[in-house]
Order: C-alpha cells, then structure tokens, then sequence
C-alpha cells in the first residue's frame, strides 16, 4: 500500500487528535507533569527553560514537512497544531541580506523559480562546502523577487499527497516566522519554540552575508535572545555556535553528521578533526564549553550495519550526558525508504513502516529528543515512552 492510500487526511487528522489526547501536552505539559518530568531530569523550575520541555521532545523537522512542503508557514502551523513541542528553521540569506526559511539555498527542487522565464539566466553552477551544485540560489535574488514564486513538495516521488498543496504559500522570512510565533504563543497562552540552524555560514559570510549578526539582530527584535528564551540555534558549523553565543545567550546545539564528516569550518581553517573526534569525550567536553546540547544523526547513536539493520548502541548519549550536554538526534521519518531494515514493511519505499518499534527502540537509548517529519506519530511514540 502507498504512503498516500494508507494514510490519507482521515487518518492523519485521527492520528493528530490522539496526539492532544494522549500527551494533553502541544508545546507545554501541565504544573503537575512538568514538574514531575523536571524531577527526573533533576533540574527543577530553576534550571534552564529547554530542560523544562517534555522528554522526549518532538522537534518537528522543517515543519510537518511528512504532510506539507517544508520551511513554508503551511507546514509550521499544521507541526503547531499537531502538538510539536518544537518547530524547526533553517536560514539562508536573500541578496539583500535578509534571512529566509530553505534548506538549502539552492532552491531549484523546493520552488517553482524554473516555470519563471524572467529567472532563467539566473540558473547557474556553484561550488558550496565543496558541492557543486547547478540551480538557483537565494543569494542571487532579493527578498521581492523571491516573493514572486511559490513552494512545492521536494520529494514528490515519496510525498505525493504533498503535492495537492504546491504552489499554496511563498518562501517564508525569519521574521514572519516569529511574528507568527508570537501571535500563535498569544492564541494558545504559552511560548512557541523554535529551532533554528544557520546554513552553510562559511560560505554565506564569506559572500559578506554572514548569518550570525542579522539573526541575533532578529532575536533581540522580539526578545528571543536571553538564556530562557525558547529558541535553539544550531549549526553544523561550531564556530556558528561560538559566534552565536558571544552574541545572544540562548541554548545552542551542534550538529553532528557522518562519522567521517568534517565540518565545512574546519575545512577551511585547516583543523583536521572530524565528527568522529567530536563525539569522543574529548570532543564533547570541546562543545559543551559553547553549546549546550549536540544534534547527531541517529547512526551516530545507533549504527546501521551493512545490511541497514540497526547495530548496538554506542557509548554517544552516556557521554554527552556526562558533560551536561542534551541530544536532539535526526531524522525520523515514517516512509520505508528512510528507516531502518528491521523495521521497514514490504517493498513499497513510500509506505510506511513499523515507525512505533522504531521510536521504542532510540528512545530507549535515553536520547533528550528526536527530529521528525511526521510530528504526529513522533508524539504518539513519545508519549508512549514517557513514564506515566
């Protein structure tokens, strides 16, 4: 059975009640339960805002983006609705300096820029963290022209449903984002948390559109910028995270891809470790000196053999943990193609499959919180978890 047949608007909406009945959390637990939760996690009311978020947390990846096209306001409300505790950004810049919500900064797959004739001497190849890459980039266009075109499903081979909502809303602003953020935190009485990942700030500052000043600028704007304000920054650049904290004061997290990854900062400054180092003790005694959590990929706390099973454990959650460090690992998905073997049910890459015995088994490694692009079934399997 396809994605699409198996679960269709009925069960989604029926998954997303069953979510706000079971976990009666959205983005914030009750006095009783938080208090409880903040009990076992030792920290009490005192401590930092972040450590007082439902374990584990539900991040919702890119928004909803299992049910609508990613980094538009479309997918962050429907995450919103769905009780994410946590919707996340990515930022790249305009030509005129402006932060807007893309993955990436080639928007060739995720907009309709290639049905616009007026654009199409802007196609062009570049060389980004030693990619290249042919497309179209938001540093080539200002705010206004980027204005002009719409979203659309990035995957569409393995989302098709998502495709019924191309072309329904623009390229969001950081700036709309948290002018949502605050109108949505006044209708629901609590604050809305946002994670928000600096892309590729090398290359950006590089061009003399650094990431880091403008979004700090925004932070203060709308008072996201002290040590309990909810908002994560991230980067798989640490010196991001090093800028950002000289600069705003909220939580920070490094993310942390391949093994054999080396972050493209490193790279350009000529230091030779690696993920690899970075996970060691060393390595995230390193971190935690600026960052207060890590955002490994899930094959950094549970391998995947050769197979595409999953492995044993590593020692990675036991050791971030020792120096204080949460985890926020990426990226669960429903979709065969995106899980484990062990889990996956049938041959249908875009049917889903036994998502739940997935989450059971990260969950159980003591993981803080999870990425997702199904929020829904994330807090469904979360709650679940959480001891009652």
């Amino acid at each position: 059975m396809t994605h699409g047949a198996e679960f269709g608007p009925g069960r989604r909406a029926l998954l997303g009640a069953a979510v706000l009945g079971a976990s009666g959390a959205a983005l914030g637990m009750s006095g009783t339960a938080q208090a409880a939760e903040s009990a076992r996690r030792g920290d009490g009311h005192g401590g930092p805002a972040y450590k007082r978020l439902p374990v584990p947390t539900v991040v919702a990846h890119r928004g909803a983006s299992g049910y609508r096209p990613e980094h538009t306001l479309g997918s962050y409300q429907l995450a919103l609705d769905m009780g994410a505790h946590v919707v996340e950004q990515d930022l790249v810049p305009t030509k005129d300096g402006h932060l807007v919500c893309r993955h990436e900064n080639d928007i060739t797959g995720t907009t309709d820029v290639a049905d616009h004739p007026e654009f199409a001497p802007r196609r062009t190849t570049k060389t980004v963290d030693g990619v290249q890459l042919t497309g179209w980039f938001t540093e080539d266009f200002t705010l206004a022209e980027l204005k002009t075109l719409r979203a659309k499903e990035r995957i569409p081979a393995v989302r098709q449903r998502n495709t019924v909502y191309d072309g329904r809303w623009q390229i969001p602003t950081f700036e709309e984002v948290l002018r949502w953020a605050e109108k949505e935190g006044r209708r629901r009485d609590r604050s809305v948390w946002l994670h928000v990942e600096t892309k590729h700030p090398t290359y950006f500052r590089g061009l003399g559109l650094g990431l880091e000043e403008p979004l700090a600028r925004l932070l203060r704007k709308y008072g996201r910028h002290t040590t309990n304000s909810p908002t994560f920054l991230q980067s798989f650049e640490p010196s991001s995270m090093q800028r950002m904290a000289r600069l705003v004061s909220g939580p920070r997290v490094v993310l942390l891809g391949a093994a054999t990854d080396r972050p493209w900062d490193f790279v350009q400054a000529g230091d030779p470790r690696t993920v690899a180092d970075l996970v060691k003790p060393e390595g995230l005694k390193w971190i935690s000196t600026y960052a207060q959590g890590i955002g490994p990929t899930l094959d950094l706390v549970i391998p995947r053999d050769a197979a595409g099973k999953l492995g044993k454990p590593t020692t990675l959650v036991r050791d971030a943990h020792a120096r204080g460090l949460v985890l926020h690992p990426y990226t669960a998905r429903n979709e065969n193609a995106f899980l484990p073997a062990d889990f996956r049910r049938g041959a249908d890459p875009t049917a889903y499959g036994d998502v739940f015995a997935a989450f059971r088994t990260y969950f159980a490694t003591g993981i803080d919180g999870i990425f997702s692009d199904n929020p829904d079934t994330a807090l469904l399997a979360a709650a679940d978890h959480r001891p009652q």
